[in-house]
């Protein structure tokens, strides 16, 4: 039974995270991003099968490679999930700053 992945899920393991990171700017293959980890590439494998599963990374067959790259439309769900949270720290990092600016000015 294959359920849906959810990019939550995907995005909570640092080596996926860390894989996201590595074909942001360029696409690679298999082999080339799990060159830049210490695991075993069947361990590399099942993390590209989970993030292509919940639509985080895309495949792109070039030749006899497949190509893994970012999918900017699913990366944006995580942004908007995550911005309103952002504006609210931010909202509350201003607050304290013009706190923290009024009490040095009636020392």
């Amino acid at each position: 039974m294959n359920l849906r992945r959810d990019v939550f899920q995907a995005i909570a393991d640092p080596t996926r995270r860390m894989i996201l990171l590595l074909v942001a700017s360029q696409a690679m293959t298999a082999g080339a991003i799990a060159a830049n980890f210490n695991s075993a590439r069947p361990t590399v494998s099942k993390h590209l099968q989970i993030l292509t599963e919940c639509e985080l990374l895309e495949q792109q067959q070039r030749g006899r490679e497949i190509y893994y790259h970012l999918n900017p439309e699913k990366m944006k769900e995580i942004a908007d999930f995550v911005e309103p949270f952002r504006k609210l720290w931010e909202e509350r990092f201003d607050k304290l700053e013009s706190i923290m600016k009024n009490y040095k000015s009636k020392k």
